[in-house]
């Protein structure tokens, strides 16, 4: 039997916790093939929902950066568990297995990195030394696999670009959806962390020019909750913007907007974009690496420079005034990601890698 490990630096929701949950369940195949996961932090909400799938989890419980005594619970955990394959996602697993690689034999390590962020820059000189443990590095976009060879000079040989994917089959309910937005005011949209490479308040500033036409739903949590609660009071917005919290399915926040906007400084892919397309939601994002990778400007989005909130409410109003552009976005931007962004097309990809094809 094949055993299979996905390190992940914590299970918390977001975006990459996801990928790491749906892959792990699609490869899950005992008794031909068991996939455990491992967290270096404690548990988060992400544990249970894939314990709820069968997936084992395991926590290595670091109490911080400078807890040096994870490399050794890692080790140990591989040993213990006998695991052919160990494949982890972003800088801090990734560290962890590229050292646990010099103190085991018999194992295949993998790594991913999924973001074009440029800062911290420390985190792209380790990734500099620890990609030698890999075999591979998976990116989820063109971008990404740039951002590797420039920033980290991973060799373009040990790129492996597969995106990131949703099931169709989970956004089911959508399909009836009405397309239009007449009703006011209309519901924009943001699911993600509240963390400063998002620029959320560069929507907010979008909203506070578009009037008591819109009204702003924030989905998620982070640290820069307060602050951005601060600037929804200092600008008198408090009967137009509402703190939602975390979710644990993005289709909780989907059924209840008219339009997604991610005003992202770098993305390593958005999986929310596609969400949002699966879901018959147009978007409205920013034209930077990662983004520019899924939606293609007028037509299967709105694209707007970065860090320009009166470009983003232009675009927005655009969107939900003009029906025959929003119904052209809705259809183009599902049929896209039917075609390149299910688990379908990209499972195989990931199965190709670890040497689970069928014989």
């Amino acid at each position: 039997m094949r055993r299979i490990l996905l390190l992940i630096t914590d299970l918390e929701i977001g975006g990459t916790p996801t990928v790491v949950r749906e892959l792990a369940v699609r490869l899950h195949h005992p008794p031909e093939v068991r996939v455990d996961v491992a967290c270096l932090a404690g548990r988060g909400p992400v544990a249970d929902q894939l314990e709820a799938r069968g997936i084992v989890v395991k926590t290595l419980d670091a109490t911080g950066a400078k807890d040096f005594g994870v490399f050794n619970r890692f080790v140990a955990l591989l040993r213990s568990e006998s695991y052919d394959t160990v494949f982890s996602f972003l800088i801090h697993a990734n560290v962890v297995s590229a050292a646990a690689a010099l103190r085991t034999r018999g194992v295949r390590f993998f790594q991913s990195i999924q973001t074009t962020q440029a800062k911290p820059r420390w985190h792209w000189f380790l990734q500099r030394v620890v990609h030698r443990a890999a075999e591979a590095i998976v990116v989820p976009s063109q971008s990404v696999a740039e951002a590797a060879q420039l920033r980290s000079h991973v060799p373009a040989r040990k790129l492996i670009v597969i995106p990131n994917a949703i099931d169709p089959a989970d956004f089911a309910e959508f399909e009836l959806r009405d397309s239009s937005a007449s009703a006011r005011p209309v519901r924009v949209g943001f699911i993600g962390r509240l963390d400063p490479i998002k620029r959320v308040p560069d929507l907010i500033r979008a909203i506070a020019l578009l009037g008591d036409t819109v009204h702003l739903h924030l989905f998620g949590s982070g640290g820069e909750r307060e602050r951005l609660d601060a600037m929804v009071q200092r600008k008198h917005l408090g009967q137009r913007v509402t703190f939602h919290g975390a979710i644990e399915r993005p289709q909780e926040a989907l059924a209840n907007i008219d339009v997604l906007v991610l005003p992202s400084e770098a993305e390593g892919f958005g999986l929310v974009l596609i969400e949002a397309m699966a879901a018959g939601v147009p978007v409205v994002a920013t034209h930077v690496p990662g983004i520019r990778d899924v939606v293609r400007h007028g037509t299967t989005g709105l694209l707007a420079p970065v860090r320009s909130p009166r470009r983003l409410a232009e675009l927005i109003a655009k969107v939900t005034d003009n029906s025959k552009l929003r119904r052209k976005l809705i259809l183009i931007g599902r049929n896209h990601v039917r075609r390149k962004y299910t688990w379908e097309k990209v499972l195989p990809l990931y199965k190709r890698l670890l040497g689970l094809d069928a014989p």
